[in-house]
């Protein structure tokens, strides 16, 4: 029972990170969801609610990995996915600066330098934990069956590509790159959410130990 627990507080995390991210990027006055990254949202006066919301994604990322390594006994995979709790939790602690025109009083242009929290938020809550995800995928296929393997790997790929999307959209300041990182987070949050239930209840994606 404690495994299945850390599975569904996993689950619980990211099925809140997604309900946070939507509704706070509707209702914020001046963000625009197509444009501004999840991350933008914890800057100004509510930006506590998103540093909030990655700090528990995190932690529940955490629990998440404990309980998936002691379900399909795979050391590697609890390591990647606490690594990815990790990055999101000090991507809740270290925000991003201003830059992108929210909050609304924000520079539009990137300014000449960054501050070094800026930078860890950057590095370790997105190359360091996408990565990390991404390689847990590429590990949990091999302990997957059928279908499952297949998904698993699927989304590995995909999520990859998205990643690299995303940053490269970020980098030229494209107008979409809101959108292309939700669709990031989706793919990956989907398959955290659908595995951990799996894990957790149904038991048919694997042979339990």
């Amino acid at each position: 029972m404690v495994t299945e627990l850390f599975v569904l507080l996993g689950v619980g995390a990211a099925v809140t990170f997604l309900a946070v991210l939507l509704i706070e990027g509707a209702l914020r006055p001046g963000y625009r969801p197509m444009y501004h990254t999840g991350s933008e949202l914890e800057l100004g006066e509510r930006g506590w609610i998103q540093r909030a919301s990655f700090m528990l994604m995190g932690i529940g990322m955490i629990a998440y990995a404990v309980g998936v390594g002691w379900a399909m006994n795979t050391v590697t995979g609890a390591v990647l996915l606490a690594t990815f709790g990790f990055g999101l939790t000090v991507a809740g602690v270290f925000p991003p600066d201003p830059l992108r025109g929210y909050p609304p009083s924000a520079a539009t242009e990137a300014q000449a330098g960054v501050t070094w929290q800026h930078q860890i938020h950057h590095v370790v809550g997105g190359p360091v934990a996408f990565l990390a995800l991404l390689g847990a995928c590429l590990t949990l296929a091999g302990r997957l069956e059928g279908v499952w393997r297949l998904y698993t790997l699927l989304t590995g790929v995909a999520g990859l590509a998205l990643t690299i999307w995303t940053a490269l959209a970020y980098q030229k300041d494209a107008a979409k790159t809101g959108l292309i990182q939700r669709g990031l987070i989706l793919v990956y949050w989907l398959w955290i959410v659908l595995l951990g239930i799996d894990v957790a209840i149904v038991h048919s994606s694997f042979t339990p130990t």
